[in-house]
């Protein structure tokens, strides 16, 4: 599939004849390809006949050799569940860490508290970062805030001037979210685990349907198609620099940093936990990356992997 699609991928016709030849098949087994192709990866695939087949819109396909001068190691698929979870499954088979995971699509990408994430077929970066943890805790502090400075550097570095953080782990421009952070945890941490930090960035992506939330792109901010392998290059070297600091420091270096940054400072907001709701004003984040609230006029702080915010509806 994925050779039939460098083929198509400029957004030109191409005729069944000229596919066939260069792919050593028949028309016949074109047409099936295409069938396939349509339906694995749900691209649209224009047929007209006497000109032949064209992409409805042209691709930028990940290349494998274009990571080569990375500071990680990058592992490239064409279609996985998710990138997290083939993430988890290198780190049962005993692949050592730093390594990352990158695919052309997901099939069951997945975003906090299970939701899904769009992922159609190479139009966005669908991100693993896998890390080894020796006994440091303090490796762990407000990761996830650390990481959504990283992207968000990584967006401003590509023009994205615009774009802000949400407590805990999304990427906005205006009210619109662009990334999203999902970090996952194997093992023991104040012992030996595994920290998976799947981020998933919209690029190109222009239509979609199965998004509940306004959202938006890195193409649509800038009138322009973007390459996503310079944006996945460009965020591996952003992380290592923030890891990094973050390993050393822990989040209070960056504090001052992330309340810049954060877009709801002052707005009035939902706190969801399962079934209970809190309703306060956000006051900003504390040296250990928990959320500060006002509520009532009292000052309370939350933290926890299952904790959602959402605007108000008087706000």
């Amino acid at each position: 599939m994925l050779t039939l699609l460098k083929l198509l991928k400029d957004g030109h016709f191409h005729s069944g004849q000229a596919l066939g030849a260069q792919l050593g098949i028949s028309r016949s087994a074109v047409w099936k390809q295409l069938q396939r192709l349509e339906a694995d990866s749900n691209l649209s695939i224009h047929k007209v006949r006497g000109r032949g087949y064209q992409l409805a819109f042209p691709l930028d396909l990940l290349d494998e050799a274009g990571f080569s001068n990375s500071c990680y190691p990058v592992h490239l698929h064409e279609i996985v569940d998710s990138t997290n979870a083939e993430a988890f499954r290198q780190i049962n088979k005993g692949h050592s860490a730093p390594y990352v995971i990158v695919a052309e699509q997901q099939n069951a990408g997945r975003g906090r508290r299970g939701r899904n994430w769009e992922s159609p077929f190479a139009q966005n970066v669908y991100y693993s970062l896998v890390l080894r943890v020796d006994g440091g805790l303090r490796q762990l502090e407000a990761l996830s805030l650390v990481v959504g400075l990283a992207v968000l550097n990584t967006l401003k570095d590509f023009g994205l001037q615009a774009v802000g953080l949400k407590w805990p782990n999304d990427v906005l421009v205006g009210d619109k979210k662009i990334a999203g952070i999902l970090l996952e945890l194997v093992g023991d941490p104040a012992d030996v685990c595994h920290v998976v930090i799947g981020i998933g960035i919209n690029v190109n992506m222009r239509t979609a349907t199965g998004v509940g939330q306004p959202w938006t792109s890195m193409s649509l901010e800038t009138g322009m198609r973007v390459e996503r392998n310079e944006v996945i290059n460009a965020l591996n070297k952003r992380l290592k620099n923030y890891l990094n600091a973050h390993a050393v420091t822990g989040f209070s270096s960056f504090h001052a940093e992330w309340e810049k940054n954060h877009v709801w400072q002052g707005r009035d907001v939902s706190l969801m936990a399962g079934l209970h709701q809190v309703d306060g004003v956000v006051v900003g984040v504390d040296q250990q990356g928990a959320l500060r609230l006002c509520v009532n006029g009292e000052l309370r702080t939350y933290s926890g992997g299952e904790l959602s915010l959402r605007l108000r509806d008087d706000s």
